[in-house]
């Protein structure tokens, strides 16, 4: 069997006004401006009682902001203040607006406070998008 010389890829980070609805993959060191549960509840399945929880949470880079759905663990990591690296995130659609979330597949994790400012007077979630379909004749 022939030995691969390829190792792992180096992550390519973007920044938040690179984000486009629909795409997924995406890899960036965020700030995290604020946080707020929106849904708390007691789930039962199995021998142990689990919460369920969901928060919106603001983040950002130098380039701009956007909502993140930060779910159960999560939402403990992402606290008002802290720097944030996520891997694997894709854009999910609420309502006509983008939302950043990152699922089983993809990872978050607290990192070293980041040297930038966030650029508050660009929120790429308040952008909204409608769904156009294109006919060709």
């Amino acid at each position: 069997m022939a030995e691969s010389t390829t190792g792992m890829r180096k992550p390519v980070f973007a920044k938040v006004d690179q984000l486009r609805p629909g795409t997924s993959g995406h890899t960036l060191t965020l700030k995290v401006v604020s946080s707020k549960m929106v849904l708390q509840k007691g789930r039962s399945d199995g021998p142990q009682m689990r919460q369920m929880r969901i928060a919106e949470c603001l983040v950002g880079d130098e380039t701009g902001m956007i909502v993140f759905t930060a779910r159960n663990e999560q939402v403990d990591l992402l606290k008002p203040g802290a720097t944030v690296i996520l891997r694997n995130a894709k854009i999910d659609m609420f309502k006509g607006s983008m939302r950043l979330a990152v699922d089983k597949w993809g990872r978050v994790e607290v990192t070293e406070p980041a040297d930038f400012t966030v650029k508050e007077d660009n929120n790429m979630s308040l952008v909204e998008y409608e769904l156009v379909n294109v006919v060709e004749e």
